[in-house]
């Protein structure tokens, strides 16, 4: 059985497809890592509030 033009050319393409890749040219570009995060800073303990009568 002999091949349809379909076929070559639906193979054509792949092959041509896969060597033509993404089409970037050079090195690729690989990000730098993001930045550690800065560590939050303690909270202080709140104080308890301070009662405005005067004990007797």
């Amino acid at each position: 059985m002999k091949p349809s033009i379909a076929l070559n050319i639906g193979a054509a393409v792949v092959v041509f497809g896969a060597l033509a890749g993404c089409g970037q040219t050079g090195p690729l570009y690989m990000p730098t890592p993001p930045a550690k995060p800065q560590p939050t800073p303690a909270v202080p303990p709140a104080m308890p509030p301070v009662s405005s009568s005067v004990a007797q």
